[in-house]
């Protein structure tokens, strides 16, 4: 991408940077995801059940207690789904999402969330419609209302976008 762009490796730290990385991503997961496909089906052929049994779909073959934790790692970051069943029931469910560490505020140490950091030095074309903002949050991908809120250095209101 950096040569057919003719771009320096810097170009990566970038709104640029981050969308383009999701892409090769996909790609790249895609193909994965069809190598784990064809393995998951060999196993299945040769008797190995433990990632998809289907006796364990129906609820009534449930124990009383169960849970579960699922991990990934999304386009956005880091992805957890934490999940507890009491008689068939769902009594907890808890996803910890990408968006959550990327939009976090400053931690107790002040450290800049990633948004804060990448918004830093963005130059702005027109501060009543500041799209270069917008442009750089969704290079994130975030799964939140697509809207940006802007304020200045005392909090004041300035502007909002939203992209519906």
């Amino acid at each position: 991408m950096l040569k057919a762009l003719d771009l320096p490796a810097s170009a990566l730290f970038s709104t640029l940077g981050r969308t383009a990385a999701r892409g090769i991503e996909t790609q790249l997961v895609t193909a994965w995801s069809l190598d784990f496909f064809d393995q998951l089906v060999k196993n299945l052929k040769n008797g190995d059940s433990r990632m998809a049994n289907p006796v364990m779909w129906e609820n009534e073959n449930w124990p009383a207690h169960a849970q579960g934790v699922g991990l990934t790692e999304a386009p956005r970051g880091a992805l957890a789904h934490f999940a507890v069943i009491e008689n068939n029931r769902m009594k907890n469910y808890q996803m910890v999402v990408p968006t959550t560490w990327n939009a976090s505020p400053r931690d107790e140490n002040g450290n800049l969330s990633p948004y804060e950091s990448a918004l830093i030095g963005t130059p702005v074309h027109n501060a009543n419609q500041p799209l270069e903002i917008l442009r750089t949050i969704h290079s994130f991908d975030p799964c939140l209302t697509c809207a940006v809120h802007l304020y200045d250095e005392e909090g004041k209101y300035v502007h909002q976008m939203d992209t519906f």
